[in-house]
């Protein structure tokens, strides 16, 4: 139960306390829960999409990604952002990319990449709504986190002193590669649109993962928050793009 507790204290702005200090296996187990996660916020999701079915859509869209972003702090956009400086101002160095990361503020590069993203979910989330495709409200928070237990089981972390290294270290691999096959399957019965959010998921991660290994040699806990957004974007995105076909 605790592993679950420390995912959902981490991944969430819920009110979550944890009875004791976890240890690091803890930490390492809780990368486990993170689509359990995301499955519990996309259900929250799904519930607030029916309490405003009978909004206009616009602004049931707004709504929803606003409680989005609400249930998750911000905490995946913030690395989002500091990624996006980074990896402009780091000008293909991987130590000047590394110190910029820990730089809290955001540059000009940052705000632009926040909006579009935004705006792109908007949209997508708007298609989607309009649709009646409250599945996609599901399927999206559960590939976004478990393309960060997949980053993290696959993906050395950069930073030895860092947040992330009790994750990577004491991941449990066999229990990983077990609930990552368990997302799959789990995909596979929405038919369609279950196939479409797992290609969309899975070529977005190998394509983030790729540019992260080419220039950091790895992962840190900046571009392992920041994978999370483009996923579901993209997998957003996908979707919406799908319903014209």
């Amino acid at each position: 139960m605790l592993p679950l507790l420390i995912a959902l204290q981490f991944l969430t702005s819920l009110p979550i306390h944890l009875p004791t200090m976890p240890t690091p296996q803890q930490q390492g187990r809780s990368l486990l829960h993170y689509p359990l996660v995301g499955l519990l916020l996309g259900a929250l999701l799904w519930l607030a999409a029916i309490l405003l079915a009978g909004a206009p859509p616009l602004l049931q869209a707004a709504l929803l990604l606003t409680l989005w972003v609400a249930l998750t702090g911000a905490l995946h956009l913030d690395g989002l952002a500091d990624s996006a400086d980074a990896w402009l101002g780091g000008f293909g160095d991987r130590d000047r990319t590394l110190a910029i990361m820990k730089d809290p503020r955001s540059g000009p590069v940052a705000v632009v990449v926040l909006v579009l993203l935004l705006l792109l979910k908007f949209a997508a989330l708007l298609a989607l709504l309009q649709a009646q495709q409250y599945v996609v409200l599901l399927l999206v928070p559960v590939l976004g986190r478990a393309a960060l237990l997949a980053l993290f089981l696959t993906t050395a972390y950069v930073r030895p002193d860092g947040l992330g290294q009790a994750l990577a270290v004491h991941l449990p691999r066999p229990w990983a590669r077990s609930v990552l096959a368990a997302v799959a399957l789990g995909c596979l019965p929405f038919g369609m649109a279950g196939l479409v959010a797992l290609l969309m998921a899975a070529a977005t991660f190998l394509v983030a993962r790729r540019a992260m290994l080419r220039r950091l040699g790895g992962t840190s806990g900046d571009t392992a928050g920041a994978l999370l957004e483009p996923v579901e974007c993209a997998v957003l995105v996908g979707l919406a793009l799908q319903l014209g076909r």
